[in-house]
């Protein structure tokens, strides 16, 4: 299959990503502007995801929790990693695993309360950790008080919170839902008789950001985030937040170019900049927005400081690159290779290979097989550390965790997905040949508990799991790895602290090397008189590079395997050289 659901929304959802920072805590609006070398602690930082439903379940209910993430803080702060991003752990229906907000200022009675928010956030400043949240404003749930209101008459003083069309007008002009069984974003409505939009599943009804009184309820609630002293907000699918109310009738197949068409509305901007003026200008916060358009010009419009929107750009482009049947390495050196020259100058990226809408990093990007899982893990962990750029670590990946091979559709977990599936049967696909695709790409795979132990359910809970543990877990686990000094948990700790140590790998310029080279990608780090070669075997066969490097007198930094290398890399190799 070319193009699965997922990998398609990905494509449509993250052509490219926002992330920000503002170190000025005053309140005059002023942001300096920042090359691509001046050092900032969020340059520096190391991101974590982590999926609050998978990491750790303190009271045998199967779900992860506040408590559970607090009892491995020092786990956290043991890798190095400075910034824990959270998933949604708002008040929710559940009906897409919490992107689908009932109480914005409401903690998910499964996750815990707010006590243990503020304990949790308390004991993690304590140790030197930041928080992101994740803010859904896209949309709501169609169970938050807002669209509770709104669809209850045609006068109430919330109707304009969301986007509805009148019925006696006919049918709205279509628009493709993402999520939807159907692919309809327009809901009929039997109470007012109208259509609402949604944009992504039907108990999602998009927000009316056009609405001064909406966009200050969210700014409001922001601030109330802020307050508690949060260090970041994701803003989820924030691309999508304008919206041309003319509705025009659109190209037919035009959700094959979604993003073009629908995302990036010039209002965006401006609700940006009034962000960015009630909000993030006022609080020492990260900004991330997930989709930032189309096109180099866009990101630079969302970034660039003087226009006071978001200062972090996120490249998503590569997304769409991994298949079951496999990727091209020299697309995706070019890839990320164009992302990093389109920044050298001015602004600044963010790497990631993963996150809780993928599948296993190892899985898509390299080798899940048991003779090539470590050392491919390894690899890719190398290629993500050694970027510039921040870079985000998805929960598991240090471990090496891979897709867990589910065989039957009652595995999975993930709404949208079922509902794909469905669709995917209407139209006439064989289920076999549906599942053979989702073991490769759905992104429940992504979402499986995190791996502690060979105790039951992986030390996940003492409960039944929400979602299957991967079987792997009594060989692949924190535990056994934390004993192994030559195990993948061991050697991302590494990598991490050499990142710290070496700020050519977080500012040095970057060079490709020997860029038709089909198994190896290869390139430079320099900065401030000191020189990196990095060397990554992306293949499971022995491969050379041509780099014109001399390496005879060179330091080995990091190396993952456990004898010395060669000119000659080893299937999924990774070495670092000092020059």
């Amino acid at each position: 299959m070319k193009k699965t659901f997922f990998t398609l929304l990905l494509m449509m959802l993250a052509t490219l990503g926002m992330l920000g920072c503002n170190s000025n805590t005053g309140t005059d609006n002023t942001m300096i502007q920042t090359d691509s070398s001046e050092q900032r602690w969020w340059k520096e930082a190391v991101v974590y995801q982590l999926y609050p439903r998978s990491f750790k379940d303190s009271d045998g209910d199967g779900i992860g929790d506040l408590k559970g993430i607090m009892e491995k803080l020092d786990y956290l702060k043991s890798l190095g990693v400075d910034v824990v991003w959270l998933n949604p752990i708002y008040s929710s229906p559940n009906d897409d695993n919490g992107y689908d907000v009932s109480d914005y200022r409401g903690i998910m009675p499964e996750f815990g309360t707010m006590q243990d928010f503020d304990a949790l956030l308390k004991a993690m400043h304590e140790k030197g950790l930041k928080l992101v949240m994740d803010i859904v404003v896209n949309h709501s749930s169609d169970e938050h008080e807002w669209f509770k209101q709104s669809r209850s008459s045609r006068d109430n003083k919330y109707r304009d919170y969301y986007h509805w069309w009148p019925a006696e007008k006919g049918k709205p002009p279509y628009r493709y839902s993402l999520f939807d069984v159907n692919h309809d974003a327009w809901r009929y409505d039997s109470l007012t008789n109208a259509y609402y939009l949604h944009y992504f599943g039907v108990k999602q009804p998009d927000l009316n950001w056009e609405n001064p009184k909406l966009r200050q309820e969210i700014y409001d609630m922001m601030k109330f985030w802020a307050e508690k002293g949060v260090d970041g907000f994701r803003l989820d699918a924030f691309q999508f937040a304008a919206k041309d109310t003319t509705w025009p009738e659109l190209p037919k197949g035009y959700e094959k170019e979604f993003a073009k068409h629908v995302a990036m509305k010039p209002a965006i901007h401006g609700y940006l900049q009034e962000m960015y003026e009630q909000v993030l200008s006022k609080y020492d916060v990260m900004s991330v927005a997930e989709g930032a358009g189309n096109s180099f010009e866009d990101a630079h419009n969302l970034v660039d400081a003087d226009r006071k929107e978001l200062n972090m750009a996120y490249a998503f482009e590569a997304i769409d690159l991994a298949k079951s049947s496999g990727y091209d390495l020299l697309q995706f050196k070019q890839v990320f290779s164009k992302w990093d020259s389109a920044f050298a100058q001015k602004g600044w990226l963010s790497i990631f290979l993963a996150n809780h809408d993928n599948a296993r990093m190892v899985t898509r990007w390299a080798n899940d097989s048991p003779e090539y899982r470590e050392v491919a893990t390894k690899m890719l962990n190398t290629f993500l550390l050694s970027m510039r750029g921040t870079p985000y670590c998805y929960y598991g990946d240090e471990l090496g965790m891979n897709n867990p091979g589910f065989t039957k559709i009652t595995d999975y977990k993930d709404g949208p997905s079922l509902n794909d599936y469905t669709y995917k049967l209407n139209n006439g696909m064989k289920p076999e040949d549906i599942l053979k695709e989702m073991q490769f790409s759905c992104r429940d795979n992504g979402r499986t508990p995190m791996q502690w132990s060979n105790a039951a359910q992986a030390g996940f809970t003492t409960g039944v799991p929400w979602i299957a543990v991967n079987q792997n877990y009594t060989t692949v686990n924190v535990a056994m790895q934390e004993k192994d000094d030559n195990s993948c948990l061991q050697y991302f700790k590494r990598m991490v602290s050499l990142r710290k140590a070496e700020k050519a790998l977080v500012y040095g310029k970057y060079t490709l090397l020997d860029a038709g080279n089909q198994q190896v990608y290869a390139y430079t780090r320099e900065w401030q008189g000191k020189k990196l070669l990095v060397l990554l075997n992306f293949s499971d066969k022995p491969a050379t590079a041509n780099t014109g490097v001399k390496t005879a007198n060179a330091k080995v930094l990091i190396h993952n395997y456990s004898t010395t290398p060669s000119a000659t890399l080893r299937p999924y190799e990774a070495v670092i050289y000092g020059l």
